[in-house]
């Protein structure tokens, strides 16, 4: 005889030694299905069973074995590509390189973007989405006119694009006033163009005022400099070449909790540590992925968690997580071997040789697998043996 759906719920609910995702699954696989309390308990049972085999066991080198599993797959990467799925007008480091990065928690990508998903009251409609865009892609001088110099006057002209100035919703009053705050210079305006007056009469002063003219930021946020448009599904999504995450979640329109960056110290600094971690999980699964490799997950949180155990990013190098080990051998094993010694000696620090790099060093069994096992007998047992014997 079958139970109800609210019984199955029920007695899934009552589950204990067994993850909260996996009774999630078992809930969602199980709607709809006929099964009885007898069939109902032999799967809890079976899924008990199959979750005892997946753990780790005890001594297990979880570390050599994450370590084969992300390196292994590593070696059949393409060194560099250039091109971002779907998005060929911004250049992303993928491939290798990109994975590199990851594990050497570099403080800025060699390529940063961002992938900015919007509230579902304008992600919609592609004016308001490109109205944002224009809000947040930086915009200088040099985007929306050309600058030249007129020796005769020692003068800088900029002859203001019109049609640019508008699409950026902005005025050409705006653009003239920014000029005068920054450089504090009389300007001059007849029609779309600027004449500015620069106070020095040297020629090296006129071009230094051009250069620091041509930069000066009218709109947007500086770093992204580029935007890109694109239709996903059934809403607009902005991609970002350069990252400014802090101050792009306060934008009105921007679904701060789905957009994304691929610079994790930034994303560390912003929304915190566990954040990173995530952050580290999604992006090397994402790098791997995209060259058609696949990892257990399992591992890649391995790497992550020690990453970000000490609540800041570290990178799996000489200067973080292999820098930092406890042992002497361990550390002088991997980089730097005669300054790591000398440095110990003058500390006299003591190596427990607990890890497995020092024991391969000292020539002794690693404290891993059979390896961690003492037998220990107490004298009393050997005589009843023998006098069996």
């Amino acid at each position: 005889m079958s139970i109800s759906e609210s019984t199955i719920e029920a007695e899934l609910n009552k589950i204990e030694g067994l993850p909260a995702k996996i009774v999630d699954e078992l809930k969602a696989s199980l709607k709809d299905v006929k099964i009885s309390k007898k069939q109902l308990d032999e799967i809890i049972e079976k899924t008990r069973e199959a979750y005892s085999h997946a753990k780790v066991e005890n001594c297990e080198a979880v570390g050599m074995v994450a370590a084969q599993s992300i390196g292994e797959p590593g070696t059949q990467m393409t060194m560099r590509t250039f091109h971002y799925a779907g998005v060929a007008e911004i250049d992303v480091t993928l491939g290798l390189p990109r994975l590199i990065e990851i594990v050497d928690a570099r403080r800025e990508p060699s390529t940063p973007m961002m992938t900015i998903h919007l509230s579902p009251e304008i992600s919609g409609n592609r004016d308001p989405v490109r109205k944002l865009a224009w809000e947040l892609e930086e915009t200088t001088v040099s985007d929306i006119g050309s600058i030249a110099t007129n020796l005769n006057d020692m003068t800088i002209i900029i002859d203001l694009n019109e049609k640019q100035v508008l699409q950026r919703s902005m005025t050409i009053d705006e653009v003239m006033g920014k000029i005068g705050e920054v450089t504090g210079l009389k300007i001059d305006v007849n029609d779309n163009r600027l004449t500015v007056h620069p106070e020095g009469e040297s020629y090296r002063d006129l071009l230094q005022m051009v250069e620091t003219i041509r930069t000066i930021l009218l709109k947007g946020i500086k770093g992204i400099s580029r935007v890109v448009i694109r239709k996903e599904e059934n809403e607009y999504v902005i991609y970002t070449q350069g990252s400014a995450l802090k101050k792009v979640i306060h934008f009105d329109g921007v679904d701060a909790s789905r957009t994304k960056t691929n610079n994790i110290n930034e994303i560390s600094e912003v929304l915190g540590i566990e954040a990173a971690r995530n952050a580290i999980i999604n992006e090397a699964l994402d790098t791997l992925s995209e060259q058609g490799l696949t990892v257990d997950i399992r591992h890649i949180m391995l790497v992550a968690d020690m990453m970000s155990i000490d609540g800041e990013v570290k990178q799996i190098g000489r200067h973080g997580i292999s820098g930092e080990k406890a042992s002497v051998l361990s550390r002088a094993a991997f980089e730097v071997t005669v300054n790591h010694l000398l440095d110990a000696a003058v500390a006299g620090e003591v190596d427990e040789l607990t890890g497995v790099t020092e024991n391969v060093i000292v020539g002794q069994p690693i404290q891993l697998g059979t390896g961690d096992v003492e037998l220990i007998t107490t004298s009393s047992s050997l005589k009843k043996t023998k006098s069996k014997a």
